[in-house]
């Protein structure tokens, strides 16, 4: 099986009812994908965590950051992934440990393993090599 990304408006959906985003591997480095993208983020509203275990316990950018999925103190509607595709297992054992709604990762990333575990957990609302920035620019 392959893994499928779902419909543009159903990407649409989770980017219009999403009010809680947590940015796995934000970086303090402005000059970082993950960075420029969490500063868009803020600016359309959203209520951003960065998880990052060597930049926990701080804020970057007015974003609290927390080691792991688990410690978001609120439900996350969107975990957005700047983790190198190897890495996307293991964010999504840390996803299955929480009530998050949408697992994203960004452009350039994807992980058939990642998506058969979400999958075998009945958690299908899954994105995988699209940039949420791009998605939220189509649909202004």
């Amino acid at each position: 099986m392959s893994f499928q990304n779902p419909s543009q408006e159903k990407i649409f959906q989770y980017l219009d009812e999403a009010k809680v985003i947590a940015v796995v591997g934000l970086s303090d480095n402005p000059g970082k994908t993950s960075y420029q993208i969490a500063e868009v983020l803020k600016g359309h509203g959203y209520k951003l965590y960065g998880v990052n275990p060597k930049l926990a316990g701080q804020t970057v950018n007015e974003i609290p950051v927390v080691s792991s999925l688990t410690e978001v103190p609120e439900t996350i509607d969107i975990v957005d992934v700047f983790r190198r595709s190897e890495f996307l297992p293991a964010v999504a054992e840390d996803f299955l440990k929480t009530d998050a709604k949408v697992f994203w990762a960004q452009l350039g990333l994807s992980s058939e393993e990642a998506a058969e575990m979400l999958q075998a957990q009945g958690r299908n609302d899954i994105v995988m090599d699209r940039c949420v920035k791009i998605e939220l620019n189509k649909k202004s």
